[in-house]
């Protein structure tokens, strides 16, 4: 009896069969992860299988009830407190991952604000925290990431589709995201050899306390109306985007925007 010939792989299947083998040993860093968008990617990341550092500045009861939830549904995560707006906060988040995991592959810049407001009324002060926050904290996150990543790691931070659509009032927030997506461009190529893909979603309006505050339910049915698809983004409309940027199958998507928004241009 002649026995068929076996199929040839090619060598991408290989590797990805490799790291789908090892995906229960990846490691994410998830900045602002306590609730809204950072929440569902922390946890949609976790059912694939990854530890996940849970960061929170403030919100410590929600982190860890999140932390709960993934370790109840037999995941790995930890709460891990840290301002991303200081210069030593992203050093605390790695740190902490290195001891608890071993290491990290994977950093979710999502931690932001946004405080509107036309630009001839902002103050220094409103300025300086959405900076501190927005732009320092990603940059720190970017360069801590590109000093301690494992080579094949994955950056993802987010963005904002006001960046193209220049609304008044977010001149600052639009101007710190649009430098988020400058370095994403950069950083791309400086890491492309060591095979660590830098990417950013940028979702529209997503369903969030971040986003509702302040607005009133005439505002928020008109934005939602204004979507093709007639409602809100939701928080894991963003978080399924992050996931598939941070798995193996995102493997050749580096240095691009994702303008995860319903299609609103």
């Amino acid at each position: 009896m002649i026995a068929e010939p076996r199929p040839v792989r090619s060598l991408v299947d290989v590797e990805e069969n490799k790291v789908m083998s090892e995906l229960d040993q990846r490691v994410a860093i998830v900045t602002g992860a306590s609730r809204g968008m950072g929440a569902a990617a922390a946890g949609r990341l976790a059912k694939g299988g990854i530890a996940v550092v849970v960061n929170y500045a403030r919100a410590r009861v929600e982190a860890e009830t999140l932390v709960g939830q993934i370790e109840a549904a037999g995941g790995r995560a930890l709460a891990v407190q840290a301002d991303i707006g200081e210069p030593s906060g992203v050093r605390t988040l790695f740190d902490a991952a290195e001891q608890m995991f071993g290491g990290v592959d994977i950093l979710v810049n999502n931690a932001g604000m946004m405080k509107l407001g036309r630009l001839i009324e902002v103050e220094d002060v409103d300025f300086d925290v959405q900076v501190a926050l927005n732009l320092g904290g990603v940059f720190r996150g970017m360069r801590e990431g590109a000093r301690r990543l494992r080579d094949g790691g994955r950056i993802v931070s987010i963005s904002t589709s006001v960046v193209g659509l220049y609304q008044p009032g977010y001149g600052v927030y639009a101007a710190t995201k649009a430098a988020v997506e400058a370095m994403t461009h950069v950083l791309a190529k400086e890491l492309g050899g060591r095979g660590i893909t830098v990417n950013a979603v940028a979702p529209g309006p997503v369903e969030t306390t971040f986003f509702l505050a302040g607005k009133s339910e005439e505002q928020v049915r008109a934005i939602a109306g204004a979507n093709p698809f007639g409602r809100l983004g939701q928080p894991d409309d963003i978080a399924d985007v992050v996931a598939f940027l941070a798995s193996p199958q995102g493997r050749w998507i580096s240095g691009q925007i994702i303008r995860a928004n319903g299609g609103v241009v």
